[in-house]
């Protein structure tokens, strides 16, 4: 294998489609992505699509089609174009980055009683790896499967052929690490917090147990 091997198993993740209990797209532009989420959804795979996503945190304003205030409206409009039915359709219209199209996203399948064994992402090829560890942390008992989409013209295939596609495939590299310490500081909070617990529940049963 070559480094660029490597790098590509790393960030191109790409599963074959299974039977799931939600469709999620995280925000984004490209309409491609509900696209593909339309077509997942009319071959049966999850009775439900959840769309997510206000606009980029960073750019503070939805850059798509400007009949669209957000990336949720702009997608779930596509969506119903392509012949899902509004109540196949679940929405979140406040996250500005893709940690919270997660997070949100968890808040709505929380609400609405719906538990996630499985679910299908439907991303950008070159935000894959990113994409779906964000939403395996809100998502922690379910099996993400990655269903991309080809954007931007960046592929497995060629994402290292021009200077530009590099650029933008080594900073989800980076982000993959630097995005991530705050999650980290969390995910060993709750492990202590948990292995404290443990040890409460051993004490008093040995307490009990001399009773």
């Amino acid at each position: 294998m070559s480094f660029v091997d490597a790098y590509t198993d790393f960030i191109f993740l790409e599963d074959e489609p299974e039977k799931a209990d939600m469709i999620f797209i995280p925000g984004s532009d490209e309409g491609v992505l509900a696209r593909r989420a339309a077509v997942l959804w009319r071959e049966g795979y999850a009775p439900h699509i959840l769309v997510s996503g206000k606009y980029g945190k960073l750019v503070g304003h939805f850059t798509g089609d400007p009949r669209f205030e957000t990336e949720c409206a702009f997608l779930c409009d596509i969506l119903e174009r392509e012949g899902v039915p509004r109540e196949a359709v679940l929405q979140e219209a406040e996250s500005t980055y893709t940690y919270e199209n997660a997070m949100f996203s968890r808040r709505v399948t929380d609400a609405a009683g719906l538990v996630i064994r499985t679910a299908i992402l439907c991303c950008q090829a070159y935000h894959a790896r990113r994409a779906s560890l964000y939403y395996q942390v809100c998502f922690p008992e379910a099996r993400i499967l990655v269903c991309p989409v080809v954007t931007k013209g960046i592929s497995r295939g060629n994402w290292y052929k021009s200077e530009a596609s590099t650029e933008l495939v080594l900073r989800e590299v980076e982000h993959c690490g630097t995005q991530f310490g705050n999650i980290f500081q969390e995910y060993r909070k709750k492990q202590r917090d948990l292995f404290l617990q443990e040890d409460l529940e051993k004490s008093d049963d040995h307490r009990h147990g001399d009773n």
